[in-house]
């Protein structure tokens, strides 16, 4: 997604600012933190915004601080780190906002770390609120709620996740993946309510994890750096991350199982995309001062 930058030798004159500006907002992190905004509100609200503040703010803020320096360097000029601005939100709304705001900053601190450690080419493989969040749960026993989906509020805030989750998934033309994921999802509940005991994936159907279950789908699963672009593949994709949520909520039933199926998903892909690169490597040789070479190495 495009990213909003200004270098420090030739940074935009005033008069600039409000069509970078106009422009960001119509770029998909742009539309992102819009929609974002407009579920952290009322949830904030609902929840108390002493409460929320703290940690949210100290997440967002940890992410952007780390990232910033890391794309100074790979791009050799300054940006604004709005990938990890929207990486450190997602993190706090996701954790409860009962957990100190040091593990707040310690869980976007460690997705950004995520995000720079297992990449291909330049791009990473694993999400990084997911992974982010699923270290800190094993590191500082951190809690989750996900109070920014709304699962505290009645049917017509529902509704309101439900559009913009919808609508970002649209925006980034990721529909096929979010259906795939949520129709296996629910569809492997309906099953083992059936053919099992139905109290144990009760809960997929109720408040809060129907709530997790769509934001996650609309605005996690859909991440476009580690998901796939091309339909065929991203219905592929959505049926592994929800046969492996579906396994951890079964197996170990940790409130991190939505992420932790996201983040087997995320590694399928990963080595998906190894696997084109080499085949790009195998297949496009080159002659180089009488060597045979590849196109993107010797």
């Amino acid at each position: 997604m495009p990213r909003a930058e200004f270098s420090e030798e030739s940074s935009p004159s005033p008069s600039l600012w409000p069509r970078h500006a106009r422009r960001w907002l119509r770029s998909p992190k742009g539309l992102f933190t819009l929609l974002l905004g407009a579920l952290t509100v009322p949830a904030a609200t609902h929840t108390g915004w002493a409460l929320v503040m703290p940690g949210l703010l100290a997440a967002i803020a940890t992410a952007m601080l780390m990232d910033a320096p890391v794309i100074r360097w790979r791009d050799g000029t300054w940006s604004i780190p709005d990938g990890a601005m929207l990486t450190g939100w997602l993190v706090g709304i996701i954790l409860s906002p009962h957990v100190p705001w040091l593990v707040a900053a310690g869980s976007a601190a460690l997705a950004i770390a995520a995000k720079h450690v297992l990449r291909v080419k330049r791009a990473n493989v694993l999400n990084p609120a997911a992974a982010g969040l699923v270290a800190s749960y094993y590191l500082f026993d951190s809690g989750q709620n996900w109070w920014g989906a709304l699962p505290e509020l009645s049917l017509p805030w529902v509704l309101l996740l439900l559009g913009t989750a919808g609508f970002m998934a649209w925006r980034l033309n990721k529909l096929v993946l979010v259906l795939s994921f949520l129709g296996v999802h629910f569809a492997l509940g309906t099953i083992a309510a059936y053919w099992g005991n139905p109290a144990l994936v009760a809960e997929l159907f109720r408040a809060p994890d129907v709530h997790m279950a769509l934001f996650f789908a609309g605005f996690m699963a859909t991440d476009p750096p580690t998901s796939p672009p091309r339909a065929a593949d991203q219905l592929v994709y959505g049926i592994v991350a929800a046969i492996a949520s579906f396994t951890l909520f079964m197996a170990v039933g940790a409130v991190y199982f939505l992420l932790g199926g996201l983040l087997v998903a995320n590694l399928w892909e990963g080595w998906r995309k190894w696997k084109r690169v080499n085949a790009m490597r195998t297949r496009l040789p080159s002659t180089r001062d009488g060597w045979t070479t590849t196109a993107m190495g010797t």
